[in-house]
């Protein structure tokens, strides 16, 4: 599968040149360590401007090789890093190596999954870029305009995966609002695509608006919590509050719940909720109650009237993107939890869950600890769980996500 050359024409070659890059002590310490990110603030000198997708050599005090990696002027992180230690050609070779290596990492998830992520950026050595599979259809986001001259090559090579059919272009709104070569959101790079995308998570088939939908059409990363979640759902009612599509609610239906109850503020969401439900004829419970509305509003109105479940699931969005906004976060997460806590039936579970990457894992959990005790319903099991394998971590801020198995 080769990609449309009126698009791929479009876009800026790959450059002939290399900038050097001279950097502080820290940022050698850092990059001989294995982080990924270089900062615009630990740059000492450079050869030459610089266009997104040049390629920076970052040399030491002695002007030794040190790393290489994709530079993008307009980002604080001014380079990406791609490779350390000994010099190596960036090339089509190189790109196979990675996308190899990160297909045998997730290999194990098939067949009865064929959602996933399949490159997690930074944490599989090509930063500031993710690739998610949808069954025959692969989904590449852009976090950084330096990909732009190399997509032709890459999108060749993803294509080239035995059983891809289509590939689908989502920008982050920092990349859309930039320049962008003519390419949308939601351009199909190669072969055709065609929106909703079914594929299977667990053996239960989900639909993925890959070229319109949240992220890139499903929140992959919390695959195996909801699995869990279905392994404590026999004959129990579930409150499943942020549900977007239903990851949740599918797989509590499917390990026999007796009730499921979705609430998310985006009444689109939860119509693929409802089809995702109705298209899994094991996930079929007695009541299935959908309610669009805001989250906090919709908590409170359900403790005003004493309703309780035997599970309570929330899994909020990100509420610190930034990091002026962890207070405001943790406020809103000890909100959550207050409400959360008092609609769980005795010996019930919370499952708490925060994709906030400021907000570490310890602090999560003594936050949820602490206000459930403070509401009388102190734990007494918790499970406190981290990754995927489709999402592995190789540095410390690549850490994200964080979810609280809890029993009242």
């Amino acid at each position: 599968m080769t990609p449309a050359n009126e698009w791929a024409a479009a876009l800026p070659p790959i450059s002939e040149r290399r900038l050097a890059v001279r950097v502080t002590a820290d940022a050698q310490r850092r990059l001989r360590a294995g982080h990924p990110w270089l900062f615009d603030g630990s740059i000492t000198d450079q050869s030459g401007p610089g266009a997104p997708g040049d390629l920076a050599v970052v040399v030491d005090a002695k002007r030794a090789f040190l790393a290489i990696g994709l530079y993008d002027p307009d980002s604080p992180i001014r380079v990406r890093i791609l490779h350390t230690g000994a010099p190596t050609p960036i090339d089509n070779r190189f790109w196979q190596a990675r996308i190899d290596a990160a297909m045998a990492l997730r290999a194990p998830l098939e067949p009865s999954t064929t959602g996933y992520r399949l490159i997690n950026g930074e944490n599989d050595g090509l930063g500031a870029m993710i690739v998610d599979r949808y069954a025959s259809v692969l989904v590449v986001k852009l976090y950084s305009a330096a990909w732009f001259p190399h997509l032709p090559a890459l999108v060749e090579l993803l294509g080239a995966i035995p059983g891809i059919a289509g590939v689908v272009l989502r920008l982050a709104r920092n990349v859309a609002s930039g320049r962008t070569f003519g390419l949308r959101d939601g351009t199909v790079l190669a072969g055709e695509v065609t929106d909703p995308v079914l594929f299977e998570e667990n053996g239960l088939v989900f639909e993925a608006a890959t070229r319109s939908g949240q992220k890139t059409g499903h929140f992959l990363d919390q695959r195996d919590n909801r699995r869990r979640v279905g392994e404590r759902s026999y004959g129990k009612s579930v409150l499943d509050v942020f549900a977007c599509t239903g990851g949740f609610a599918v797989h509590a239906a499917a390990g026999r719940a007796s009730s499921v109850h979705l609430v998310d503020l985006n009444p689109q969401a939860l119509e693929a909720a409802r089809r995702n439900l109705e298209r899994n004829p094991t996930a079929t419970t007695p009541s299935a109650v959908f309610t669009v509305g805001d989250a906090f509003t919709v908590l409170e109105g359900l403790v005003h009237e004493r309703r309780f479940f035997d599970v309570v699931v929330v899994d909020p969005p990100s509420f610190a993107k930034r990091q002026d906004q962890v207070v405001g976060a943790l406020r809103a997460y000890r909100r959550l939890t207050d409400l959360a806590v008092r609609l769980v039936e005795a010996d019930g579970w919370l499952v708490q869950a925060s994709c906030s990457s400021r907000i570490d894992a310890p602090t999560f959990v003594d936050t949820v600890t602490e206000v459930a005790s403070g509401a009388g319903r102190p734990f007494r099991e918790v499970e406190v769980t981290g990754h995927g394998i489709d999402h592995p971590v190789t540095f410390a801020e690549g850490t994200y996500l964080k979810a609280v198995f809890a029993r009242l």
